[in-house]
């Protein structure tokens, strides 16, 4: 149970402090909120947790906001703007993970302490890292073009709900899906393939359907700074 609490409580402030970022600094706030959350998911994920009988990653709680945040750019700024956003997401995790690469490949000096930690963190397999990389670009232009197909049916404000929930809902299934069978396949028998792809997504569906209340906080938020913002679909 304490471990419930602390995941909620690390879930529901992170969807907070992506709202703070799009009131403080508008879209361009929300790029640099992807990009860091993309980055901060790919470490997060290397802690493993139990989440109500279930093995689950800390990753999943940050990754939940990079849905609502391009989400909510489909909606206020327009599908264009949406997939800008994503491709910044993937340069950025592309880069980090390449540099990361390099900067263990350097030989530390007889004193240095970190050489040891930053190879278990960032020793990432180049599967797992192909994986996350072609999981994240697939299913978040997914997201982007299936909460413009939603939107078509759905066109209301009050509808918005349901342009979130089930473009996230649709695309973390795909996510779940890419991510596990690329980094794990042959390394695991098909059945647990599977368990390991329930049990993620469950847990990005619960972080899909808590992130509804913030996805409408924000679409009625005035940022206090917005620059080169084009608003129009």
């Amino acid at each position: 149970m304490k471990t419930l609490i602390l995941w909620l409580i690390l879930l529901l402030l992170q969807f907070a402090l992506c709202a703070i970022t799009y009131k403080l600094f508008g879209l361009i706030g929300l790029f640099g909120w992807i990009s860091a959350a993309v980055i901060t998911a790919n470490i997060q994920v290397l802690k493993s947790v139990e989440l109500l009988g279930l093995a689950a990653t800390l990753g999943n709680a940050i990754y939940g906001s990079i849905n609502l945040s391009t989400d909510l750019i489909n909606e206020k700024y327009g599908k264009k703007i949406s997939e800008k956003a994503v491709y910044m997401g993937f340069f950025s995790l592309l880069t980090f993970t390449l540099i990361m690469q390099l900067v263990l490949k350097i030989p530390a000096s007889v004193n240095d302490f970190a050489q040891g930690p930053m190879e278990a963190l960032f020793s990432f397999l180049p599967r797992l890292s192909a994986g996350s990389l072609i999981a994240f670009l697939v299913s978040q232009l997914s997201d982007v073009h299936l909460f413009e197909r939603i939107r078509r049916a759905f066109p209301s404000e009050r509808a918005l709900w349901i342009r979130n929930n089930g473009s996230t809902l649709i695309s973390q299934l795909i996510d779940s899906v890419l991510f596990v069978l690329i980094a794990f396949w042959g390394i695991y028998p098909l059945d647990v393939l599977w368990q390991i792809v329930v049990s993620t997504y469950l847990i990005k569906a619960l972080s899909a359907i808590l992130d509804t209340p913030f996805v409408y906080l924000m679409r009625s938020m005035r940022p206090l700074w917005e620059y080169g913002a084009q608003h129009g679909k």
